[in-house]
């Protein structure tokens, strides 16, 4: 699977866990060359502490479109080490 953003793969993985609708790649997956850091933190009770990286692409950025969640909780724990897209981020096979 590759996730994609302004026609750039920025991530592609066989290794894609679905969670709740949502398609989890291995970290490792992920093209950092495209990432840039961001402040923001969330919160899911079901997850936990989310934190996101920015997308950044032929000079357009994409706020806080990687999401991970370093310290999932047990019922979430399929997810560690793994980040998902959002904000106008594709998913295609």
């Amino acid at each position: 699977m590759q996730a994609i953003w302004r026609g750039v793969v920025v991530a592609e993985s066989d290794d894609v866990v679905v969670f709740e609708g949502e398609h989890y790649f291995p970290a490792d997956a992920l093209k950092r060359e495209f990432t840039l850091s961001s402040n923001r933190r969330s919160m899911c009770s079901i997850k936990g502490s989310a934190t996101y990286l920015s997308l950044f692409v032929d000079g357009d950025a994409n706020q806080d479109a990687v999401c991970s969640y370093a310290e999932p909780s047990e019922a979430a724990a399929a997810i560690r080490g793994r980040v998902v897209f959002g904000r106008g981020v594709q998913i295609a096979d």
